[in-house]
């Protein structure tokens, strides 16, 4: 059996191809994440290495919600400790860099660090030298790269009041490991300098350099003793290097899992093609294996041989797949460096893990795969050996298929209608992700029964449209409904997950642009750098810039937003007000009275705090101790304002003095879009802090964040679309030499070789409708069901557009995996393929 299986195997070398295509690019996946993060791992470990090992021992501040830095006094008493040679405190901090069109640069504050030479310095400056006077800064090379700066240009930095300062660069550094300087940029200054710039007290770390002869455990002993009671962590070099690679570990295993979610959808894709194959291989060689019966092979022989073969394609494709996922990772690693992103020189390798997994995984879902056809095969009996051909098997929906089907559906349809009617959240959203599953069970398992009407139905115009071949297709979609069910399912699951993030990135979109054109009617924002993503800006917006705001003749309304931190019970909340005809709309209660002590609260910071309209709420203030406010409406959060929003003159005395953090404008209407722009500008010209944004640059990058995500999403999902199309194009490949002394007799009784290439291209694009028609159903319902998980008004858009493209792409692409096919049974010989048994 074992001989006669593997020269079945060599017999058939482009049958064994084909079957291993659908595994080799799901492995390829599979094995091609692991590369990509292996690699970009291996690089940060590299980095991280390199940089500790200039440190025997690291002071870190205690790990808490708001660690307390490292004071002055820690560092004389590190400097004090036994076998200490030299220790020195890192000082990073906001230091935003001004760019040449007189404004700060960067969505975020540039960091401001302290540069540290000698034994400990552990920055790299690749070009010029290090600052060694006050009035002296390094830029990383990326920042000064992008914003044209170099060596020998005076730049302009913000202090943490505000106050621009004037520096000489004298050198370029390497941002290294830290991922917010590789973010935000930044700029080096001595460290005095460094403490002024930022208005940082205390350090965020403290490196400590060994005396000769003491060992770095011996000197984390000794600096542990002098800090006892601190609190501080204290690590030797090498145990900070192993907690830096741990973090970032950590977060390059978030990447894995994500990439990985779309390697399991197109393992399972290629699992159902493997297993349409092996049904297909199974009927084909049934009279091979009854005469294999009839000379004594045992039904266990059969089976086995039948596992051996798939146990052969998938080894042989899981070796394909290392190869595919190598070049993938390297590709992307490539990609990644020709956009910017470097990376130490780190080869491309594939770990032993790797290979472990890519192999199991491959094999064991192809051996997988094939059982319930090699079960089948062995259900062939000795006597079809005697038969001329062997016929088709006549499909009937049992009892049992129906039963389950029902309960599926019915716990399906449950599922995802509880999931609706619970509270909008991230557990409704799996509570209707595990609805979907269920249905999609028994959609499955209902796959052959609505084949044959879906044919009908798909199949309609073709057929009107080309006469003979096209009813001929129409009748080879039905004639095998189990075939056709199992081939379409695969193109189903693509298409239905596009369709789902089709749906719900289109209703996001609707939603919130509704939400910012009710919530945020404005025409122009001015804020710090960094307020629209809630980190604050040095210093805030001066008052004095609303007011010549004010003053421009093109502009209609003027609102200020000012915010900051109170204590409300054991956690510390944002709280501000806002000065100027805004109109905030409540969700509950009224905001009429909006005076005195009362106090409006967002939707969030409500469900916090367990707030209601009539309550009250007690704030720890900075300037006025413990406050009570009364709580009399509460708004939506894509309001911009504070969480909890207060009338201006008690903000004034339980706050102080404190600048804007946001200020809404509104052009006069008749005004330009660029005339109005060019006034806000120029009130806010002698701000360099104050950026200025328009409504619509906000609904353009969200669009842009919404459609990059759909565009990555889609490109992963196309994986296994193609798969799927490979499972088509494998089907009637197979399909084809099944039925070759039939298509001969079509030749025989007139049919052309064009009109028998077309009836197998309609054949393919009516199975690519057939699963394409399910998928838009089941992403259609399944988005719409999704999205009332995400908040409580949602606006549902179903992408017509998008939908209508996803059917015509699958309905080409079934027709371009049918023309090799098609070719290959139009060059068939009549009398030859007649005369085959």
């Amino acid at each position: 059996m074992l001989k006669t299986t593997l020269a079945g195997l060599r017999a058939h070398k482009l049958r064994l191809l084909l079957t291993s295509l659908a595994i080799t690019l799901g492995v390829g996946f599979i094995a091609g994440t692991f590369v990509l993060t292996d690699t970009i791992q291996a690089s940060f470990t590299q980095q991280i290495a390199a940089s500790a090992d200039k440190v025997d021992v690291a002071v870190l501040p205690s790990p808490s919600d708001k660690p307390s830095p490292l004071t002055a006094a820690d560092l004389d008493k590190i400097r004090t400790a036994t076998g200490v040679a030299e220790a020195q405190g890192i000082v990073q901090g906001d230091a935003p860099l001004i760019g040449k069109d007189g404004k700060v640069v960067g969505d975020f504050p540039t960091a401001g660090v302290s540069i540290v030479t000698g034994r400990l310095g552990r920055t790299e400056v690749t070009s010029g030298a290090a600052p060694s006077a006050a009035d002296q800064a390094v830029l990383d090379k990326d920042t000064a790269k992008t914003r044209g700066f170099k060596i020998g240009d005076t730049v302009q930095v913000l202090d943490h009041a505000g106050k621009p300062h004037a520096f000489h660069v004298v050198g370029l550094f390497d941002a290294g490991i830290d991922q917010r300087i590789a973010y935000t940029g930044a700029v080096g200054f001595t460290t005095e300098a460094a403490q002024a710039m930022t208005g940082e007290k205390g350090f965020r770390e403290i490196d400590v350099a060994a005396a000769a002869g003491v060992t770095p455990q011996a000197l984390k002993t000794a600096v542990s003793s002098a800090l006892a009671g601190a609190g501080h962590k204290v690590r030797t070099g090498d145990e900070l290097a192993d907690e830096l690679a741990k973090a970032n570990g950590a977060d390059m295993q978030f990447i894995t899992l994500g990439l990985l979610m779309f390697g399991v959808v197109a393992m399972l894709v290629a699992a159902l093609v493997i297993y349409n194959t092996f049904n297909i291989l199974v009927a084909q060689r049934a009279r091979e294996m009854a005469l294999l019966r009839c000379i004594g092979a045992t039904r266990k022989q059969v089976f086995g041989s039948v596992l051996l073969e798939s146990a052969v394609v998938g080894v042989i494709a899981s070796l394909l797949g290392l190869v595919v996922g190598y070049g993938l990772g390297w590709g992307a690693i490539a990609v990644a460096g020709a956009m910017g992103q470097e990376l130490p020189a780190v080869a491309v390798s594939l770990a032993p893990r790797t290979i472990g997994l890519a192999l199991a995984i491959g094999v064991v879902v192809t051996v997988g795969a094939a059982l319930l056809p090699a079960r089948t095969a062995t259900r062939v009996a000795p006597i079809a050996a005697l038969r001329t051909q062997t016929g088709e098997q006549t499909f009937k929906a049992g009892v049992l298929r129906m039963v389950f089907a029902a309960l599926f559906l019915v716990a399906g349809v449950g599922t995802t209608a509880a999931g609706v009617m619970a509270t909008p959240g991230p557990q409704a959203l799996f509570i209707v992700m595990a609805g979907g599953v269920l249905t999609f069970c028994a959609v499955l398992i209902l796959g052959p029964v609505i084949v044959r009407p879906l044919s009908v139905f798909a199949g309609w115009l073709p057929a009107k449209l080309s006469g003979v071949p096209g009813r001929l297709a129409v009748d080879n979609s039905r004639r095998n409904p189990k075939r056709s069910a199992t081939t379409t399912v695969a193109l189903t699951i693509g298409v239905t997950l596009m369709t789902l993030i089709s749906v719900i990135t289109a209703t996001t979109r609707a939603t919130v642009t509704a939400q910012l054109d009710s919530q945020f009617p404005v025409d122009y924002m001015v804020m710090s750098q960094g307020a629209l993503e809630g980190a604050g800006g040095p210093g805030g917006v001066p008052r004095e810039l609303a007011a010549g705001l004010r003053a421009r003749p093109e502009l209609a309304s003027v609102v200020q937003i000012r915010q900051g931190e109170a204590r409300v019970g054991r956690a510390d909340y944002q709280v501000g007000t806002y000065d100027g005809p805004y109109k905030v709309v409540a969700q509950k209660g009224s905001t009429q009275g909006f005076t005195g002590t009362n106090a409006i609260v967002g939707t969030t910071a409500a469900k916090r705090l367990g707030a209601q309209p009539g309550g009250t709420l007690a704030l720890a203030t900075p300037k006025a101790g413990t406050v009570n406010v009364k709580v009399i409406a509460i708004f939506d959060d894509s309001a911009p304002l504070p969480g909890i929003t207060v009338p201006p003159d008690a903000f004034e005395k339980w706050f102080g003095h404190v600048n804007d953090d946001q200020v809404l404008v509104n052009a006069k209407d008749g005004v330009a879009s660029d005339v109005a722009r060019k006034a806000v500008e120029a009130a806010a010209q002698d701000y360099p802090a104050a950026k200025v944004v328009s409504s619509t640059e906000i609904r353009g990058q969200f669009d842009d964040m919404l459609n990059t995500m759909l565009m990555v999403i889609t490109g992963l999902l196309g994986l296994a679309i193609l798969i799927s199309l490979l499972g088509i194009a494998n089907t009637l490949s197979l399909s084809v030499h099944e039925r070759t002394r039939e298509s001969a007799l079509l030749r025989a009784l007139g049919l052309t070789r064009p009109q028998l290439r077309r009836m197998l291209s309609l054949e393919a694009l009516i199975l690519g409708l057939i699963g394409a028609i399910v998928g838009v159903v089941l992403g259609g319902a399944f988005g719409w069901a999704a999205t009332q998980t995400l908040v409580a008004d949602v606006l549902f858009r179903l992408p017509v557009t998008q939908v209508l493209l996803f059917v015509a792409l699958s309905g080409l692409a079934g027709v371009l995996a049918a023309l090799l096919p098609g070719r290959r049974a139009a060059r068939a010989s009549i009398v030859g393929s007649l005369a085959s048994d």
